[in-house]
């Protein structure tokens, strides 16, 4: 992967937008139960990495997170009013299907400049249990030398929506636990492939005993 130098970095008062439209949605609609959130660093850079099984995780990580968060979404999303809104709050565009350099620019810019990059490493929304990882969260982490926040998002596919089918059931509770971070290099700086899918394996590992661990104290 090769970075852009010229992607233009987002906003982070955008994201801080996003952060307080979030606030008001995740609990109005909700019932956010939040968990660790004192481990998020409270300057410099940081990756979230969090689960995800279902669409509101990231709205609701975005909400109940203690700083603001640039999320990798992919680009099929921003369409229309929705992609000018996302853009607006500092949310950035990715094409998971080919090497994106603008995304990969504008992420490690973020990073960069001390802000919160937030990333689905499975990719797509699935299981949410980690159990396939990309390797561009182990990228990021460590080409930008960025501790990884582990964050285990549970309740939201218990069961569907009276109303709206499609979203958990209004105010019903959502987990969002927030792990201790840690480093995904092993301290020599390398970032061949073999040092990328050390650092995965690494990384993988982390998540899994945070999400047991985020499992037992909710007892979800």
């Amino acid at each position: 992967m090769t970075a852009s130098s010229t992607a233009p970095v987002p906003s982070e008062k955008g994201a801080e937008v996003g952060r307080r439209i979030g606030v008001g949605l995740m609990y109005g609609l909700w019932k956010p139960r939040v968990l660790g959130a004192w481990r998020v660093p409270a300057t410099g850079p940081v990756i979230y990495a969090v689960n995800h099984s279902h669409n509101i995780d990231g709205p609701m990580v975005m909400g109940v997170a203690p700083r603001p968060t640039h999320f990798l979404i992919k680009k099929e999303a921003f369409v229309g009013p929705l992609g000018r809104f996302l853009t607006g709050i500092g949310q950035l565009k990715v094409d998971r299907h080919s090497t994106d350099r603008t995304a990969i620019g504008q992420a490690l810019g973020v990073l960069a400049d001390g802000g919160v990059l937030g990333i689905f490493p499975e990719g797509t929304r699935g299981e949410g249990d980690f159990a396939s990882l990309r390797a561009g969260l182990a990228y990021f982490a460590v080409r930008s030398g960025a501790p990884i926040v582990p964050v285990a998002v549970l309740g939201s596919t218990d069961r569907p929506g009276r109303l709206i089918k499609a979203l958990p059931p209004l105010r019903s509770r959502v987990d969002v636990v927030f792990g201790d971070p840690f480093d995904a290099g092993d301290g020599s700086g390398r970032r061949t492939r073999r040092a990328l899918d050390e650092a995965t394996e690494r990384i993988q590992k982390q998540l899994t005993a945070h999400l047991e661990n985020a499992r037992r104290l909710t007892g979800r």
